[in-house]
Formats: structure tokens, sequence, C-alpha cells
């Protein structure tokens, strides 16, 4: 899809990732209906790009107020004159508890922001888009989605449920010139925690023992009947074979440090150096303008789906590979950090 000349509405658009969509998109000639919840953010969004501000209207709205979003078509419309497409980028995490402690007004609001927020704007935009030549809806879900993270869980299942929204709407619009996508960030240097309200209990730096390592993830692929190698996954028996596939398992599993320690990074609002210095360089957070430029490429290349970070990449192969595994070993890794 070509950018220049394109408006896309960009949620989430005053701070993070959303922020740096907004900047990359007015880059490559497009323009952009930014919206957030936050004004102030807004405004400082619109003040990094000077140069680019006549291509820029900001609106600011609750993803969750389903009238302040149906009017936002018409809002985008009338400044912009069309709408090629819709990035929603807008979301928060929980507070690092399981579902036993969590109160049922924290679930419900995760799910209404999280959920209904982009089930609100597609609603929203989805006429008004099937009407223009090409368009794109982005949908940004999280590594969360891709394998379950004690406490988060409520919001793991939000954004599993964006997963799944994204790519049932990428079914319905496949004749249509409507692109879909759907987009899993690793662990990004982000304030998600800050503006989620969300702190982790005593601030302690996540302990290295904590991590799963290699050789524990390896072993959990390796399980009798599961992974390379067996029935249910790749053909061949040969010791040449088998060494390959456990080769390739293992680099599969070196991602799950990263993916694991990142969520956990992300809840305490640390910094990109400050998470890297206790990961090791092989799994470093990834920044929000990188994060921005492989969403932006992907809408280029009309991707399916777009995976941000060795870390979601490395996630996303071990669940599939091991789906019971990867959850137990999760599981097991966190335990520490919960108590």
């Amino acid at each position: 899809m070509e950018l220049s000349g394109r408006v896309f509405v960009v949620t989430g658009g005053g701070d993070g990732i959303g922020r740096e969509v907004v900047r990359g998109l007015l880059a490559r000639g497009a323009r952009v209906a930014a919206v957030d919840l936050r004004q102030e953010g807004l405004d400082a969004t619109s003040a990094m790009v000077s140069a680019s501000a006549i291509r820029l209207t900001t609106h600011a709205a609750d993803v969750t107020d389903r009238d302040r979003i149906s009017a936002l078509p018409g809002e985008v419309i009338a400044a912009h004159g069309q709408v090629d497409g819709l990035i929603n980028v807008a979301g928060i995490i929980q507070q690092f508890i399981p579902v036993v402690e969590l109160d049922f007004p924290e679930i419900e609001r995760v799910m209404d922001v999280n959920f209904w927020g982009v089930v609100n704007t597609v609603k929203a935009f989805l006429p008004h888009l099937l009407e223009r030549p090409a368009a794109a809806i982005v949908n940004v879900s999280s590594m969360g989605a891709l394998a379950p993270v004690p406490g988060q869980s409520v919001y793991g299942a939000s954004k599993a449920a964006v997963k799944l929204l994204t790519e049932g709407l990428y079914a319905e619009t496949v004749d249509t010139p409507v692109n879909v996508t759907v987009v899993f960030p690793g662990a990004i240097s982000t304030n998600i925690s800050g503006n989620s309200g969300v702190t982790f209990g005593g601030g302690a730096a996540v302990p290295p023992e904590a991590l799963p390592s290699d050789d524990d993830a390896a072993a959990s692929l390796a399980e009798p009947g599961v992974g390379p190698g067996s029935a249910s996954g790749s053909a061949g028996g040969s010791t040449d074979g088998l060494a390959g596939a456990l080769g390739a398992v293992k680099k599969v599993a070196g991602g799950v440090a990263g993916a694991v320690g990142g969520l956990v990074d992300r809840v305490r609002g640390k910094s990109g150096s400050d998470a890297d210095a206790e990961q090791g360089a092989a799994f470093p957070m990834t920044s929000p303008e990188e994060a921005a430029r492989q969403i932006i490429d992907g809408i280029e290349k009309g991707a399916y789906r777009v995976l941000i970070g060795k870390d979601a990449s490395g996630l996303d192969k071990f669940s599939r590979l091991n789906p019971k595994g990867a959850t137990e070993m999760i599981a097991k890794k966190m335990a520490s950090l919960r108590n």
C-alpha cells in the first residue's frame, strides 16, 4: 500500500509506539489523525512534528466511549477529506497479580480498553475503509497473546481476543480493498506501566535465575512425543536430522528468556538500557521507533502478521512447538516474581 497522501487514524498517538507510528507515517508523506485519551500527550506529539503539522490533526478521545468513537470518522473526513487506514495501538496492562486477586472493575477496564476499544474503532471506521480503493486496518496485540504469563492473564486474554478478532476481520475482508494486519510486539521500552497506573510490588530487579535458560526451554521442547522428531512434530529420525532439529529448538528457546523478562520489565516501567543490562545483549528491548518502523513497513507490504523483537518471535515458535511445555516453563520461572 502506498503511504504518501493516504490518511491514517492512529490510536494511542500521544505516547510510545503510537506516537512513533504517527511520526513515521508523516515522514513517509501520509496524513494522520492522532487519537489519544490525553490531550497533553497529543500536544507533545504535535510539537515533535512541527515541520509536518499541516498534515496532522489531533483528537482527544477515550476508545471505550462508543458514542465519542462513533463521531470520529466524521471529524477525520471533515479534516482530511478521506480515511484510508486505522492503526489501533492504544492499550493498557493489568496489575501484576493473579486473576483470583484482581477486582472485577480492573478486569473490565483492561477488557474495555484493549478489546472493546478495538471493536469500537473498527466498527466506526470499517464502513468508510471499505469504500476506498485500498485501505488498511492494523491492530496491535502482544506477545502476551502467544503464551500465558501468570500475573498478566487478563491482559493476555484481552490481547488474544484482539488477535482472533483481527484474524477474523482478515478472513471477512479478504476479497475487499482492506488489508488487515495483526501485530505482536515483544518487550518495548515505553511507559505502558505508568500510563496504565500499574506498579510491580517491591520494584526489585528481575532475578536472573528467574528467567528461562536455553536448556530449560530445550528440555521442555524435548518431552517424549512432543516437538521435533515426534509423531506430531517434523518427520525424520536420523542422528543428523535430530541434531539439526535440536539446534533449531535451541535457537527458538533462547528467545523465551527475553520474552518473559521483557514483559515483567514493561510492567515495572524499566528503561530499555536497564532492561538490556539485566537480560543481556542477546535480547534487548525494542525501541518504540523501531517497533513503529516495522509496523509501517508491514502496512506497505500488506503483511498478515508482524512479530516485533526476537522475544516475540521466539515465544511464538516455542508456544507452537510445545504449548503445554511453554506454559509450564513460564509458570515455573515466573513463580518467584509473584511472591
